[in-house]
């Protein structure tokens, strides 16, 4: 970000500002691409939505170009980049989705279980890439580009798309309508919603467990959504929190080299300790995530009371 977008109204270095910046998506202050809105939704591509669509090309073309190039060999023998996608997928397939959903289903679930982990991980560990900080970089320093241009416009907001509440709640939602799918071809429309309570109960009990489930039904794709976005933000303004001492000691002592010194004894230790967690999460978020997909359609699949 340039010099005057972190200084406040007293023209004081303001942290929370920077963090905010950082974080957030900046869809009507910055969008990259002006759109008119459409029934109130603004439509306008974000740095964001410009993530998503990197995200989604480059898993794509990644997985394609893996897997043609495995199918061109004369003997199918997984090497290199393939052999590790392969690990993957086996796993997730044989540990994850299996002894959810069990192997009648199989097939019809590893897919979507696969493309959420592929998805979530990859727009994760993006996240964690600082490619639009260089670009900042270069710009304050050699480019020197307008504000209104388009690479100011780019460095704008934060890079994990998944740290927005509104793409986790999308992902969610996709499994939310994969449950009532799963629940309905597994037992036919009626019947999975007569799943929702155990059979052969005293009567009076159904008005209190079926409101009950209802809400539980309901409270899977918004923790799913909560977990996801929360863990994914909170890194990105602990490490932003941490830097900013510098600013702010500088600010408080007048001293620069203050500033210099917290950040190389005290800045720079933590946030490097704190990235390197940053890693773990991510995969560990892009794990849990499809995890309990696949445990959520499993028990839309496996009825047990």
């Amino acid at each position: 970000m340039r010099p005057e977008a972190v200084a406040g109204e007293s023209g004081e270095f303001n942290a929370a500002e920077v963090i905010i910046g950082h974080v957030s998506n900046t869809s009507v202050e910055h969008p990259i691409i002006h759109l008119p809105s459409l029934f109130g939704v603004n439509l306008s591509v974000t740095k964001h939505v410009l993530m998503l669509w990197i995200v989604a090309v480059s898993v794509f073309g990644l997985i394609t170009w893996c897997t043609r190039r495995y199918m061109r060999q004369e003997r199918p023998v997984p090497t290199g980049l393939m052999n590790a996608v392969e690990a993957v997928v086996v796993y997730i397939r044989d540990s994850i989705v299996l002894p959810n959903v069990g192997k009648k289903f199989l097939n019809t679930w590893t897919p979507l279980i696969l493309t959420f982990f592929f998805f979530i991980l990859t727009s994760n560990a993006i996240g964690l890439v600082p490619i639009f900080d260089v670009l900042g970089v270069v710009d304050r320093f050699i480019l020197h580009t307008s504000d209104d241009s388009l690479l100011n416009q780019v460095l704008h907001g934060g890079t994990t798309a998944t740290a927005n509440y509104n793409v986790t709640a999308a992902l969610a939602i996709i499994t939310f309508l994969s449950i009532m799918v799963a629940g309905t071809k597994a037992h036919g429309f009626l019947q999975h919603w007569k799943n929702l309570a155990p059979p052969g109960l005293a009567w009076p009990l159904y008005f209190i467990l079926v409101p009950i489930e209802i809400m539980g039904m309901l409270v899977k794709p918004f923790a799913l959504t909560m977990r996801l976005a929360a863990n994914m933000t909170g890194g990105h303004i602990a490490i932003l929190a941490i830097l900013s001492f510098v600013f702010i000691f500088e600010s408080l002592f007048e001293s620069a080299s203050v500033g210099v010194a917290v950040g190389l004894f005290v800045s720079v230790p933590l946030a490097v300790g704190i990235s390197g967690l940053e890693i773990i999460v991510v995969l560990v978020q892009a794990y849990v995530f499809t995890l309990l997909t696949a445990v959520f359609i499993g028990m839309a699949i496996n009825v047990h009371h």
